[in-house]
């Protein structure tokens, strides 16, 4: 079985500047620079044979490029406690018109559409139950500066999992053009 996800990855004059900005909130495991990206499509767990049908499907995939900034800081929470921590990415209307396209690219193979709500973010600290924040988090203070950066392709992943946490391999990048 192999777990995959579309994602940009942010250039490296982007990522360094969310690297230097992590810290500050107690019980965080902050992302590495390998972690670090947008999602735009969790796919899960599929077969060889799905996943070389949606591996082809992204490549029809036709997007123009994009310059997003950095934008916000937020969280998710499950049950009321916060287990994650992230930067917004945006203009969200260009972010979504991508995962958009990566959708309909995903259902022409049989995968299901994504019910949850797509939030344009990257990750920057993940909490366990032990360890979540209890009180409201400094988010003014971590929000990086607004910085912009151009991306021209997307990539396909496959996520390893292990005890020291996932490992992200590209499987396949794709031009937006």
């Amino acid at each position: 079985m192999h777990r995959l996800f579309v994602g940009l990855r942010p250039p490296l004059a982007m990522r360094s500047i969310i690297l230097s900005q992590m810290g500050g909130v107690p019980g965080g495991r902050w992302q590495t620079d390998d972690h670090l990206h947008v999602t735009l499509r969790f796919i899960g767990e599929v077969d060889r044979p799905l996943a070389e049908d949606v591996a082809a499907a992204l490549g029809s995939v036709r997007h123009r490029p994009l310059d997003l900034q950095l934008g916000g800081v937020g969280c998710f929470d499950r049950k009321g406690r916060i287990d994650s921590l992230w930067v917004g990415i945006g203009p969200e209307v260009e972010v979504r018109s991508l995962h958009l396209a990566v959708g309909r690219a995903l259902e022409r193979v049989g995968i299901a559409p994504d019910q949850r709500a797509f939030v344009p973010h990257i990750t920057i600290a993940r909490f366990s139950r032990a360890n979540a924040p209890v009180a409201a988090l400094p988010i003014a203070s971590l929000s990086p500066p607004s910085v912009t950066a151009h991306f021209d392709h997307f990539l396909l992943y496959e996520s390893h999992l292990g005890s020291e946490g996932p490992i992200y391999e590209v499987v396949e990048r794709y031009p937006l053009a």
